[in-house]
C-alpha cells in the first residue's frame, strides 16, 4: 500500500503541475510541431521550384541551340515570372540577352541584362553589368557604360571591369586614361587567364606603356 500511496502522490502532483503549466507546454508542441512542418513543407517547396525550374532553363538552352530566339525570350520570361529567386532565372536572362544580341536585338538584350543588374545576385549582377556596358558601348552611349561600371565589384571582376573601361575609353580616344585601365585590367586578371593576352594586345595597338613626361 505504500507503493499505492507514493503513486497516488506522484499523479496527484503531475495533475497539478498540469493544470498550472499544461496549456503552456501544450502550445509550445503546437509551435514546434508547426515550425518543423513548415520547415519541411518550405524545402519541399524549395526543391519542387528548383526542378521546375531546371526544366525550363533546359528548355531554353534547347533554344539557344537551335538558334530560336522567340523561344529563348519566352522561356527567360517564365523563368523570371514565376521562378525569379532562382539562379536558373540569372542564368536564363544572361542566355536570354546574348539570344537578342545575337540576332541585333539590342533593346532587348540590354532589357534582360538590367533585369539581372536589378535582381541578381552579386556575381550575376556584375556580369549582367560588363556585358550591359559593352551593349552600350556599341550604341555609343559611352557615359552611361561608365556610369554603370562605377561603384563596387566583387574582387575577381575587378580584371574585366578595367578592361571594359578600357574599351569605351579608347572609343572616347582618351587613350592615357584607357592605357591605364588595361594595365589595371592586367594587374587584377590572373597570369592563368587566357583573357590577359586579348588585355595585352589591347594595350599594345595603343602604345603600351605611357608616354614619358617633357
Amino acid at each position: 500500500m505504500a507503493y499505492d500511496h507514493e503513486e497516488q502522490e506522484q499523479l496527484a502532483t503531475l495533475k497539478s503541475w498540469w493544470k498550472q503549466y499544461g496549456n503552456l507546454v501544450t502550445w509550445v508542441l503546437i509551435i514546434v510541431l508547426a515550425a518543423y512542418a513548415g520547415w519541411n513543407g518550405w524545402n519541399l517547396y524549395q526543391r519542387n521550384q528548383a526542378a521546375q525550374a531546371g526544366q525550363l532553363y533546359e528548355e531554353l538552352q534547347k533554344g539557344v541551340a537551335a538558334k530560336d530566339n522567340q523561344k529563348v525570350q519566352r522561356a527567360a520570361a517564365d523563368l523570371q515570372g514565376k521562378f525569379g529567386k532562382t539562379a536558373y532565372a540569372q542564368m536564363g536572362a544572361l542566355a536570354a540577352a546574348k539570344s537578342a544580341f545575337d540576332t541585333n536585338d539590342l533593346n532587348t538584350a540590354k532589357t534582360q541584362l538590367q533585369w539581372v543588374a536589378d535582381n541578381g545576385s552579386e556575381a550575376f549582377k556584375a556580369i549582367a553589368k560588363i556585358r550591359l556596358a559593352g551593349v552600350l558601348l556599341d550604341e555609343k552611349a559611352f557615359d552611361q557604360g561608365l556610369k554603370l561600371l562605377e561603384g563596387q565589384f566583387p574582387e575577381q571582376f575587378a580584371g574585366a571591369v578595367a578592361d571594359r573601361k578600357g574599351d569605351i575609353l579608347v572609343a572616347q580616344t582618351k587613350i592615357e586614361e584607357a592605357r591605364a585601365a588595361y594595365k589595371l585590367a592586367l594587374e587584377k586578371t590572373d597570369e592563368k587567364n587566357p583573357a590577359r593576352q586579348l588585355i595585352q594586345l589591347k594595350l599594345d595597338a595603343i602604345g603600351g606603356a605611357a608616354k614619358a613626361a617633357a
